[in-house]
């Protein structure tokens, strides 16, 4: 009944929507991957990259089946940044622990319903500035290649723009053909085109250490419900979709993500920018056929993942010039918004600000990264700031009552208004 149902509702916008959005996703924050495993053996990143595409499109596919919706699931990218820092630093072992934690954590937060109001009590700045200085140091590697390779690095961020300001959605596909054009033109890609063959997943038995559930699992755990979830379920909902409630795609996220954790998943979450490609009118001019872009995009997931170390190989025969100047681009929509969302609350800039600061830097101390205390001494400051703010007012507002009744006159703050 849902494939004969799928066979009417199906068009070719929708089925090329899906495709666009998939293959966005491979063009740009696959290759943050690429970088965070670059010390693993390739047959673990492509047992990473299976497993990553795999989820995605198993439960892309299933949910958008289940609820009639353009659900579009995907990795976590600033989780796959946070752990270009910190996984040199740990044990796969060790940090396969954390993602199952992790995940453990969302799915519950998932199950119980808790989702919506652990948002509305975490104060956004926070987070976001957290998430902020994660993606800052990393988009800055686009600039280092600049020396080595000025014409790629230069051309690829001009197009960029160029994209950004013509075909907003699709600017990160442009500068990955930029890209390879340049490296073909100047001999720069390197080997032979990989053979197709089909991927075997790696298995890893999980090691828990606290250390690394503080520095992995924590910071993973925030930015996948404040910097994922969050605006994934916004957009739907803003496209008028209303689920039955966020917690079931929330908690089927996580748990796809803890059953792929030991493959190397380190988090699977609703997308945002890549869904907008298949929640707005260009996949159909009925809400209601939307959701065959959600369908066709878990589709290709499956077959990209099926392949997995052929897309890898396939990307190292590439500069690595390009592949950071890719990368670091890619993010660039993340890091204003992020940004944005930083500073929106001018109650809580200064605190955002130590966050964003601690987080950029990169320190360590007593065996936690920078994530951790980011988080830490953020809500510190922001506790202490709004401590101080309720304190003042409140010291001040008797004070004030006892001096008007003496007056005959108003004060020069409360002006001429009667």
């Amino acid at each position: 009944m849902a494939l004969r149902q799928l066979a009417r509702d199906a068009s070719m916008p929708a089925i090329l929507a899906g495709i666009i959005a998939t293959l966005v996703s491979f063009a740009g924050p696959l290759v943050i991957i690429f970088q965070a495993a670059s010390g693993l053996p390739p047959a673990q990143l492509a047992s990473w990259v299976w497993a990553i595409a795999m989820g995605s499109g198993v439960l892309g596919v299933a949910l958008s089946l289940r609820y009639r919706v353009p659900v579009v699931v995907a990795w976590s990218i600033p989780g796959s940044v946070l752990l270009v820092s910190l996984l040199p630093t740990v044990d796969f072992a060790v940090a396969v622990g954390a993602y199952l934690v992790a995940s453990a954590v969302i799915l519950l937060v998932g199950l119980s319903g808790l989702f919506d109001r652990l948002v509305a009590k975490l104060p956004a700045a926070i987070p976001a500035a957290m998430l902020a200085g994660i993606l800052f140091g990393f988009a800055t590697e686009l600039f280092v290649g600049m020396k080595a390779q000025p014409l790629l690095v230069l051309a690829m961020f001009a197009g960029f723009f160029v994209g950004r300001r013509l075909f907003p959605r699709y600017a990160v596909v442009l500068v990955l053909l930029i890209g390879i054009v340049i490296a073909l033109g100047s001999g720069q890609v390197r080997g032979q085109l990989p053979a197709l063959q089909l991927t075997a997943p790696i298995w890893v038995t999980p090691r828990f250490d606290w250390q690394a559930v503080l520095n992995i699992a924590l910071p993973l755990v925030v930015v996948a419900i404040t910097g994922q979830f969050m605006p994934g379920i916004a957009l739907l909902r803003s496209s008028g979709y209303h689920t039955p409630a966020a917690g079931p795609l929330v908690a089927w996220s996580a748990a796809g993500s803890a059953v792929l954790a030991p493959f190397g998943c380190h988090g699977l979450n609703l997308a945002a920018v890549t869904a907008a490609l298949c929640t707005g009118p260009e996949a159909h001019d009925d809400p209601a056929r939307r959701y065959v872009a959600g369908v066709s995009g878990g589709v290709l997931y499956l077959l990209l993942g099926l392949f997995a170390g052929a897309v890898l190989a396939l990307f190292a025969t590439l500069p690595k010039e390009l592949i950071a100047t890719l990368a670091g681009l890619a993010l660039f929509p993340t890091i204003a918004s992020a940004l944005s969302g930083a500073v929106a609350d001018p109650g809580d800039r200064d605190a955002a600000l130590v966050t964003f600061i601690v987080s950029a830097s990169g320190m360590s101390l007593f065996g936690l990264g920078a994530a951790f205390w980011s988080l830490l001494l953020g809500m510190a400051a922001h506790l202490l700031l709004r401590h101080r703010r309720a304190t003042s007012s409140s010291t001040t507002a008797p004070a004030q009552e006892t001096r008007m009744p003496c007056s005959n006159t108003p004060s020069r703050d409360q002006g001429s208004t009667p």
